[in-house]
């Protein structure tokens, strides 16, 4: 699928990160923290969003990865899951969707916006 972003949805994601992390630092770092084991087990972002949104997530599922580092990382997923203020980061996820969660996850790495303007493949 292809996704397409421009400056100002990104900034309106920014903004809205800024604001989570500003009303609920830990329910944001227990994001960023996913993020990160995310990037380090090199699994995709689309498949980190689909996972915490209850999405179908067998199109972007890891093709070879040992079953139970996946079960580890799926219960990783589950813990942030679990938080009081999960329904706040839910709630920003489903908004900013259509701009991608990989999108979403780079500027929450903090990434600059203009970097991420345009066209981008998801799988």
């Amino acid at each position: 699928m292809l996704v397409t972003t421009s400056y100002n949805e990104l900034l309106d994601v920014q903004t809205a990160i800024k604001n989570l992390n500003d009303s609920n630092p830990t329910i944001f770092n227990k994001f960023l923290k996913v993020i990160k084991l995310t990037r380090q087990m090199q699994y995709g972002y689309q498949y980190m969003g689909t996972l915490i949104m209850d999405e179908e997530s067998d199109k972007s599922m890891p093709t070879s990865q040992d079953d139970y580092v996946l079960s580890v990382y799926q219960t990783e997923i589950e813990k942030l899951k679990a938080d009081c203020h999960f329904y706040d980061l839910q709630e920003l996820l489903s908004k900013y969707k259509l701009v991608s969660y990989k999108n979403i996850s780079r500027l929450v790495l903090g990434e600059n916006p203009k970097m991420l303007v345009g066209p981008i493949v998801i799988r």
